[in-house]
């Protein structure tokens, strides 16, 4: 297969800084080797964000902070990911927070668009990031690309790259939430998206719930854009994340769940978000999400 790695080096999104330096902690634990182990094809590794450092930026709309440059850094994204998939090819995006999702959705979308099918996004964090301008505590909006992508919120956000909403949220499904807003969880109930929460998890089994998420999918879209967010890990196995929240998932059922949708051919494209090497130790954090991409991308213990 043919992968195109674009990192993007943006932390605009969330309080914490850090995480613009998560895309070069993946690349120095080894990405690139790695996927070319396992007969995959590097075919573009490069930086589409062409944007000021956010210390020359203004923050602008406290309920939605930097959104220009936010804006823009995602349009350079999603243009990218879409020229990737309409090659045929699979772009890998490493973050950067979680903003950087509306970029790679758009991008999916707008390719999935031209070839008249579904698309579907497992959405694998301890937050819902399903909050607008209106219901954000932080205004952050790492917090809100979720909600934006599906349309809702602020135009400049829904209408990123092309006009209207890039994913149905009746084709969303989340796993490992923990950590949700009032105001976004009346939204994500109200917009449809399906969800397990790490007390689903606790109640029914891990592999039942990737039964049920393989299920999902295989019932209602043609491909799957994979975005996992380093946070939805509990802190024992991912210290390096700008939000550290106890009673996670462990890295062996994220490693699962990946090594299954792997297995179900629906997967296209793929983030992983969320490395903060401030608050890493000796980099396992970006260790561990090399680790869960060679799964998503084929790798088998045995």
């Amino acid at each position: 297969m043919n992968i195109h790695i674009f990192e993007m080096p943006l932390d605009f999104g969330a309080s914490r800084r850090g995480a613009d330096m998560g895309p070069s902690a993946i690349r120095l634990a080894g990405i690139k080797e790695r996927l070319e182990s396992l007969g995959h094809s590097t075919k573009r590794y490069f930086s589409p964000m062409q944007i000021a450092p956010q210390e020359y930026t203004e923050i602008g709309n406290p309920k939605a902070k930097y959104l220009t440059p936010i804006v823009t850094a995602n349009t350079q994204l999603a243009c990218e990911v879409e020229s990737a998939l309409n090659l045929g090819d699979f772009p890998l995006i490493l973050g950067g927070d979680h903003s950087i999702a509306l970029g790679s959705l758009a991008g999916f979308s707008a390719a999935c668009k031209k070839k008249n099918i579904t698309p579907g996004v497992l959405y694998v964090d301890a937050h819902g990031d399903f909050n607008t301008d209106v219901t954000s505590p932080s205004g952050n909006i790492h917090g809100e690309c979720m909600s934006a992508s599906c349309g809702y919120g602020l135009p400049e956000l829904t209408n990123l790259y092309f006009e209207g909403r890039k994913i149905d949220p009746k084709n969303v499904c989340y796993v490992g939430l923990r950590s949700v807003d009032h105001g976004e969880k009346v939204l994500m109930k109200e917009a449809g998206v399906t969800a397990f929460t790490m007390s689903d998890i606790d109640r029914i089994g891990f592999c039942e719930v990737v039964r049920q998420v393989i299920r999902f999918f295989k019932k209602r879209v043609d491909c799957v854009h994979v975005s996992f967010d380093m946070d939805c890990l509990d802190p024992m196995f991912a210290p390096g994340t700008g939000y550290q929240l106890p009673a996670g998932m462990t890295n062996r059922e994220a490693l699962l769940l990946m090594e299954e949708m792997s297995d179900s051919g629906l997967v296209k494209s793929a983030e992983i978000v969320e490395v903060n090497p401030v608050l890493d130790v000796h980099n396992e954090t970006a260790a561990l999400a090399v680790e869960l991409v060679a799964r998503l991308l084929g790798e088998k213990i045995f």
